[in-house]
């Protein structure tokens, strides 16, 4: 190849006659180092840019005659296909397909998604059967308010902290043992916590950080195996599944902590159930799950492998996705409100029971005898079962006739939940049924979000950074949501006590009054959706590109220009040429 019209030809993944020449040439428009796409059917070709022969590597400030970022026409499942002109999708795989691609049968696949399932509710079981016996933590303890909402906040921020090094190790090393021993660690700790002393709170607040280890090393994965393992509807179905277990596993986790405690008259018998599970756990892991390829169900099969790129190339990528960023500041909303009810409704519906006097106060040396962590665990249960099922539903029948369709869910989701959580608030004075029907409506619109939010992320970042984008959202949304919503209630709910005469209406009013800022949070979450919805369509589209091998990232130096220098070609920054 030689001359300013440098060439080369790519066959197309479909296989067909069509090829693609991308021609080096002169033009006025936007970025360098681009080329423009025209048409040959002739086939050949001499390769990629940087094996081009001639004296120079490319023509004196060469740029594209067409800069647009958009499909190529002829991608196959694309718009302007000429190999699918039918669909807008890539085609997916069915049952063989995807047996061929992962190395493992369908029935195989099920049983990974259950057990990954399995272990979901386990962590969220563990991480809320905290909250089931809160009252008795606080009365063994003498601690308040703050205290304990800062029992949640020790956790949730070990948990921020360690998510992005799981999700650097998740997508460059073997999942299922990073798993293994992250679980197999949590077990231990989380017994360990069940022996602590009354003097050494100190030592609760250390054990329950270093759970963190076990349910970083779990979230940030585990949606990225499911990732790889199915595509499309199949997947959304999978994710639907798997999220299902984290209320439900938030529920058992109440109905766990109270029964237990009930039945063996010691609140510290309820941190001893999960750590036996999660034994059976790490046995499961290490014998059903298998290490599916990276992105190879999405990919088409003469496609190159994507290779992971470094740290910081992922960061920057994911900075510039604002689908991500702003699902992720939605996402924030839903751990704020859910984090901040999970650890203060059922104190807070003991308490209004307490004022309407239906139940008798919790008195230091008492042990607290209350139905409403039982009653909120299976409300929990429900409403997240009927919450993520109505999300997935609605959401899928909505994609056919509108792209949009599922950050317009979660919007949608996260506005109508905040005026029914405000109502049963305002409520629990007057009528406990109505707060517990309030609770039901809000939790069932808020639930609509949790796999609709994953399945976002999934599609619109390509495999090899999909664990440094699930950890980057883990702790985007527990810096700014559940690692400090639980203390911030807390804390509030003590300021305001200490303004008012000591009473049982005082505390509640300082707790009904805090638990407020949930229903203006949602109400912002609720617009970063809408937000999402904005760019949901093209950063899907590229992430699509991206993964078939059709578009290229940017790299460190596509800020530079090649030009002649001595008879040799060097690389110099765009604004260090006078044009």
């Amino acid at each position: 190849m030689t001359g300013s019209g440098k060439t080369w030809r790519r066959p197309w993944c479909s296989g067909g006659a069509e090829r693609q020449r991308l021609q080096w040439a002169p033009n006025r428009a936007s970025s360098p180092r681009r080329w423009d796409r025209r048409w040959d059917r002739s086939a050949g070709g001499r390769g990629p840019p940087g094996t081009m022969s001639g004296s120079d590597t490319a023509p004196f400030l060469s740029q594209a005659d067409d800069t647009d970022d958009g499909p190529v026409p002829g991608t196959p499942g694309l718009p302007g296909s000429m190999g699918n002109s039918k669909s807008e999708d890539p085609e997916v795989p069915d049952r063989e397909g995807l047996q061929h691609i992962t190395g493992l049968s369908p029935g195989h696949s099920a049983l990974i998604v259950a057990v990954l399932c399995y272990i979901n509710l386990l962590n969220y079981m563990d991480r809320f059967t905290v909250a089931g016996v809160l009252p008795d933590i606080e009365q063994f303890f003498d601690i308040g308010d703050s205290s304990s909402g800062l029992i949640q906040t020790v956790f949730i921020s070990s948990y921020m902290v360690l998510a992005p090094v799981f999700g650097y190790l998740g997508d460059r090393y073997n999942r299922k043992y990073l798993m293994c021993g992250g679980i197999a660690f949590w077990s231990l700790v989380t017994l360990g916590s069940s022996f602590i002393p009354r003097e050494q709170f100190w030592l609760l607040l250390l054990t329950r950080g270093l759970v963190g280890v076990g349910e970083a090393s779990y979230s940030t994965i585990a949606p990225t195996l499911i990732a790889d393992l199915f595509v499309a509807d199949q997947r959304s179905r999978m994710l639907s599944v798997f999220y299902f277990a984290i209320p439900v596993g938030s529920g058992l986790g109440y109905i766990a902590g109270s029964k237990v405690k009930d039945m063996a008259g010691d609140w510290h018998w309820a941190l001893r159930v999960t750590p036996g599970l999660g034994v059976v756990a790490v046995l499961l892991l290490f014998l059903v799950v298998r290490e599916p390829p990276r992105g190879a169900v999405e990919r088409h099969s003469d496609s190159p492998p994507l290779n992971p790129t470094s740290w910081w190339a992922d960061l920057r990528a994911l900075a510039r996705n604002p689908s991500f960023i702003l699902s992720s500041l939605g996402f924030t909303a839903v751990a704020f409100v859910t984090g901040s009810l999970a650890l203060w409704a059922p104190a807070f519906l003991l308490r209004s029971r307490v004022v309407l006097g239906e139940t008798p106060p919790c008195l230091p040396g008492d042990s607290c005898s209350s139905s409403d962590s039982l009653i909120f665990g299976l409300i929990t249960c429900l409403t997240g079962v009927l919450g993520v099922g109505l999300g997935v539903e609605i959401s899928r029948r909505l994609r056919r006739s509108n792209p949009r369709a599922d950050p317009l869910v979660c919007a949608a989701g996260l506005l109508g939940s905040a005026p029914f959580l405000f109502l049963s608030l305002a409520c629990a004075r007057g009528s406990i049924v109505a707060t517990y029907i309030f609770i039901f409506i809000g939790e069932t619109l808020l639930s609509m979000n949790w796999a609709v939010v994953a399945d976002i992320l999934l599609y619109v970042v390509i495999p090899t950074r999909r664990s440094t984008a699930e950890a980057f959202q883990i702790v985007l949304s527990h810096l700014l949501g559940d690692a400090g919503s639980p203390y911030l209630v807390g804390l509030i709910s003590d300021r305001l006590r200490r303004s008012w005469p000591p009473s049982f209406l005082s505390e509640f009013r300082a707790l009904q009054f805090s638990l407020m800022l949930c229903a203006f949070v949602g109400a912002l979450g609720g617009a970063a959706f809408l937000g999402t919805a904005i760019f949901i369509e093209g950063d899907r589209r590229q992430a699509q590109l991206h993964v078939q091998g059709l578009l290229r990232e940017a790299g460190p130096t596509d800020d530079r220009i090649v030009v002649p220098r001595r008879g040799r070609s060097t690389r110099v920054p765009v604004s260090s040429v006078l044009i």
